[in-house]
């Protein structure tokens, strides 16, 4: 049991030693172009709601 468990520590050890990790600068764009899109689609998503809800107390209301 206990070598087992060594066993899987070794193997991700060398595992995450394989891996081609991004750069910085990468890394970097890659959160600003997920951080823009989400404020997009926000803004997106607020703009459907207010629509919605200006229609329903429009007409429905």
């Amino acid at each position: 049991m206990v070598q087992s468990i060594r066993q899987y520590f070794k193997d991700s050890v060398a595992e995450l030693r394989r891996v081609t990790w991004p750069s910085r600068e990468l890394t970097k764009n890659h959160t600003l172009l997920v951080i823009g899109i989400s404020l997009a689609v926000a803004a997106f998503l607020a703009a459907l709601d207010y629509a919605f809800n200006w229609a329903l107390e429009r007409f429905v209301l």
